[in-house]
């Protein structure tokens, strides 16, 4: 599983996930905080669809942390004031980069993540499509 999908199931999922992976870590690696969680903002960029160009909508906050083990640098970064939130993620993006042992138990349960995330999307998309208007036009 690459380092973006990993990402967007970990933000998107229960912070639960992101802490009880991160806990494994922590219990059996030295994890030297390089960057403690800081906040800043960023750029949000978003595609004119007419003309299929990018542009910048606006600045959003955003929390970052930088940790590493094993002699690895993992980073995290999300949306929003969660300092917590942003070291987890990075404390796994590090033990990814070193290849530890425990990564490869975490693949089914984040593949199980993105499954329920899928879900739930289906669900929410189903009860939208309830809502839709249907406008016919009458042949005079």
């Amino acid at each position: 599983m690459n380092r973006q999908r990993r990402t967007k199931i970990l933000i998107q999922g229960s912070p639960l996930l992101a802490k009880e992976l991160a806990d494994a870590i922590l219990e059996h690696y030295k994890v030297i905080d390089i960057v403690l969680p800081r906040y800043g903002m960023t750029m949000v960029k978003m595609r004119e669809t007419a003309k299929n160009s990018l542009f910048y909508i606006g600045e959003v906050l955003m929390t970052e942390a930088k940790v590493e083990v094993e002699g690895q640098a993992g980073i995290g970064m999300l949306m929003g004031m969660e300092d917590e939130r942003a070291r987890q993620l990075a404390i796994i993006d590090a033990a990814y980069k070193a290849e530890l042992p425990q990564t490869i138990e975490w693949e089914t349960r984040l593949l199980e993540m993105e499954q329920v995330l899928h879900r739930d999307k289906t669900k929410e998309q189903a009860a939208l499509f309830k809502t839709k208007v249907t406008f016919e036009t009458m042949d005079i």
